[in-house]
This record gives C-alpha cells, sequence and structure tokens, in this order.
C-alpha cells in the first residue's frame, strides 16, 4: 500500500499572502526607484498573476501595455528592477505586516512531530523564501525543509511541472508518495501535470480560478476555533487542515494521471 512521505508547498499565496501588499508593492517602489512612470494596480497586478515569474511578468506588461518602449538592454533593465523589487519586497516583509496564512504554522510543526518530509517548490526566488519564512514563520523554518526548489532553479516555470519534479527527484520520492499544495490555475496545472495529488487553499486574486482536478479548495488551512471554508471536495468531517485530514485525502484519491488537468 502506497505511503504519504512528504508535503510540498508553494509559497506565494499558499503560505501567505503576499501578492497584493507585498510583490505589488515593491514593484511599484521599484518603478519609482528607477525614474519610471509605470504603475501596478491591484486589478492589472492580479491580470499579471497570469503570467508565472517577476521578471516574466514584467516583460509581459511591458510587451503587452508599452509597445513603444525603448531600451538597448531589456534583459538586464529587467534583472535590474527585479533585484531592486525584491530589496523592496524584503523591507516590507520586515515590517511584519505579512503574516503566514492561518493553520500553516501549525500544519508544519504537526508534519514535523509526526516524520512527514516537507519541500517547497516556488517560483519566488531563493532570497525572498528565507525572508519570508525570518520574519513571519519562524528564524530555523528553512531548516524544516528538506529540499527549497525555487526561483530560477528550472528553466519552464507554473504551470510548467519541472519545479515540482525537481523538488521530487531532490527528495528521491515519486508523485505517488507525496501531496501538493496550491492556490492558483497555474500551480494546480503544475502539480497535477507532475502526477501530484493537490489541495488548494484559495486567495483574493485565485477564488475564480478553475481548480478541477484538485483533491479539495479550501479558503485557508484554518485551526481550531477558526474553520476553513469548503469551496469544492471532501474534507471527512474536519474543519481545519491536519494530518488525519491530509491522510484521508491521500488514501481515498488516486494520483492524477500525469499531463491530465
Amino acid at each position: 500500500m502506497a505511503k504519504l512521505q512528504a508535503l510540498i508547498f508553494d509559497v506565494d499565496g499558499t503560505l501567505a499572502d503576499t501578492e497584493r501588499d507585498g510583490h505589488r508593492v515593491a514593484f511599484n517602489k521599484a518603478f519609482i526607484e528607477s525614474g519610471l512612470d509605470w504603475h501596478w494596480s491591484v486589478e492589472q497586478y492580479g491580470q499579471l498573476l497570469a503570467i508565472t515569474g517577476g521578471k516574466e511578468r514584467i516583460h509581459a506588461y511591458i510587451k503587452a501595455s508599452l509597445p513603444h518602449f525603448k531600451t538597448n538592454d531589456l534583459q538586464g533593465l529587467i534583472a535590474e528592477l527585479h533585484e531592486v523589487k525584491t530589496t523592496f519586497y524584503r523591507q516590507l516583509l520586515s515590517t511584519g505586516k505579512i503574516p503566514m496564512r492561518p493553520g500553516v504554522k501549525r500544519l508544519l510543526l504537526e508534519a514535523r512531530e509526526k516524520n512527514y518530509r516537507l519541500a517547497i517548490a516556488t517560483t519566488t526566488t531563493l532570497e525572498n523564501v528565507y525572508a519570508l519564512f525570518a520574519h513571519a514563520l519562524d528564524l530555523h523554518a528553512p531548516d524544516w525543509f528538506e529540499v527549497i526548489a525555487a526561483g530560477d532553479i528550472v528553466e519552464a516555470k507554473k504551470p510548467a511541472a519541472d519545479i515540482y519534479l525537481y523538488a521530487m527527484e531532490k527528495l528521491e520520492l515519486t508523485a505517488d508518495a507525496c501531496l501538493a499544495f496550491e492556490d492558483s490555475r497555474n500551480g494546480l496545472l503544475s502539480a497535477v501535470q507532475s502526477g501530484l495529488r493537490t489541495v488548494v487553499t484559495i486567495n483574493g486574486y485565485t477564488y475564480d480560478h478553475d481548480f478541477t482536478g484538485a483533491l479539495a479548495v479550501i479558503d485557508h488551512f484554518g485551526e481550531p476555533g477558526k474553520s476553513f471554508k469548503l469551496i469544492t471536495g471532501e474534507v471527512y468531517g474536519h474543519s481545519f487542515v491536519n494530518i488525519d485530514l491530509l491522510e484521508n485525502w491521500y488514501q481515498k484519491n488516486t494520483p492524477p494521471k500525469i499531463g491530465s488537468c
């Protein structure tokens, strides 16, 4: 009988609501710092989130909204903007205004106590992951994860399966021994196309995404006394996510066919 051994988490939007008041604000600060009159509104940034990866997002914005923009080194400009943005993002994290989502720390600690292996599969940079963990989770949190697959460590970003395949390769596990956790359609596609059973926690930017193929869709992991809201799926009598619920999801659902969804 197959056994659940590892939990693989996306970061932005899944572990913490980092997008609207974190990354978006940092991008806008970077534009000002660089002398550009660009500004991404809450709504516009939501649309740009269809593009995975910060540098890729800037490139898509220029191509779609600034067709006459000229520079001698577009890729260099994008890389510089992203570096400045990352500095501002870490400054925002240091203020403590971007907490982990409900239930995240409790679930991670329970998983560690019960000897489940933990991994990260994200398109944000490794430095951003470390900064988020240090200011919102625990200074030693990076050591909780055997694998932190982040940033440009793979060439093809979500919805490609590459980041999850990389994480599983480093864990030396196959998809039938893992559960994935995502918050967006692109993330779900990435996980499912790598053969992973996947649980989705929505946020303000992803509540209307198509999550066909997810084991369950909830609004957050929940806490004792602070129940999650179930959007689709089964929760087997649970009101917050714990290891028992994860085992139910794992044992009572078959892995998706690779490339489905």
